[in-house]
């Protein structure tokens, strides 16, 4: 296991490349999991628990790590599964999401691969709504999905999505007509808050689910407008972690094409992090707001959208 920790702890080079690192888990089955390794501080075996009277049915009680309270979530019964019984042999990966930093009780740790976001590929069409994986990929010829966790944190702990009447007032000295925000996220949940926050204040959106359908999407718009498109879609909201194309090549695949590089960026993810301030400026993106609060996501697309003057 310190191998495993040290891995994770040194290996940041691969960022900002369209590369990532997985953390490969298990379950209850032999079925293998992914989740990157930059929202994971450290992997535990399972300390003692404590309970916790009232919470969510899915939380297994709360460990105290050197002197931090952190929530216990079971990961295989929060996605539809059997609860992870035997407590001995089982694993916590804590982690950081939505500015909260929890537990994830996994049966079992695999390894650490690395791996392309080319090679991760959306959630296959026709699974229905009430799915968790958010992307799949193959390691060793074997299928590993990758949970969209942040579905799993938000059924158990909703986000405030609410936006505050001091905010809306400012939305009308920004005339958002004629004006479209491109949304970029492979999370459904994550998809629709940043939709009814920005419709909170009447703003037009285009949703996509990775990064390459983004960059494609603005790609089109362009051949039809003939030239700089940014004053009809001045925002790109875009996640970082994403299939195909990870944010930070998305954005500095914009900034390289003289129609789309006026449009502004902001990188709206979970992920947290010094890093994620140096790679904003090497890539060339306008913000980093760690999701999801609702205020400060319409904070900025009014600072972003508010010099754009809307034309015919």
């Amino acid at each position: 296991m310190s191998s495993l920790l040290t891995s994770i702890d040194s290996k940041t080079n691969m960022v900002g490349k369209n590369r990532l690192e997985l953390l490969l888990f298990r379950l209850n089955s032999a079925q293998l999991f992914g989740i990157n390794v930059f929202k994971v501080r450290e992997v535990l075996t399972c300390p003692e628990l404590s309970a916790l009277p009232g919470a969510h049915s899915h939380v297994r009680g709360i460990a105290h790590l050197r002197g931090e309270p952190v929530t216990v979530i079971d990961l295989s019964q929060a996605t539809g599964g059997k609860p992870i019984t035997d407590l001995a042999t089982a694993y916590i990966l804590v982690t950081e999401y939505n500015r909260n930093t929890q537990g994830f009780l996994v049966a079992g740790v695999d390894r650490i691969v690395s791996s392309s976001w080319e090679q991760i590929h959306p959630a296959p069409q026709g699974a229905g709504k009430a799915h968790y994986v958010t992307a799949v990929t193959e390691v060793d010829k074997k299928l590993v999905q990758i949970l969209d966790v942040e579905k799993v944190f938000n059924e158990i702990s909703p986000a405030d999505e609410t936006v505050s009447e001091s905010v809306k007032e400012k939305s009308k000295d920004v005339d958002f007509k004629n004006l479209v925000v491109l949304v970029a996220d492979d999370s459904a949940v994550a998809r629709n808050q940043v939709k009814r926050a920005l419709s909170a204040i009447g703003v037009e959106i285009q949703t996509v689910n990775d990064g390459r359908s983004a960059l494609n999407w603005l790609k089109n718009l362009a051949d039809e407008i003939g030239g700089d498109i940014s004053h009809k879609m001045p925002l790109l909201i875009s996640d970082i972690e994403m299939p195909e194309m990870d944010g930070y090549t998305l954005t500095a695949e914009v900034k390289a094409d003289e129609r789309l590089r006026n449009i502004h960026i902001v990188l709206h993810s979970s992920l947290s992090g010094v890093f994620n301030q140096a790679m904003i400026e090497k890539v060339g993106a306008d913000q980093f707001i760690a999701k999801f609060h609702p205020d400060e996501l319409v904070s900025a697309v009014q600072k972003w959208m508010s010099n754009r003057a809307p034309q015919a």
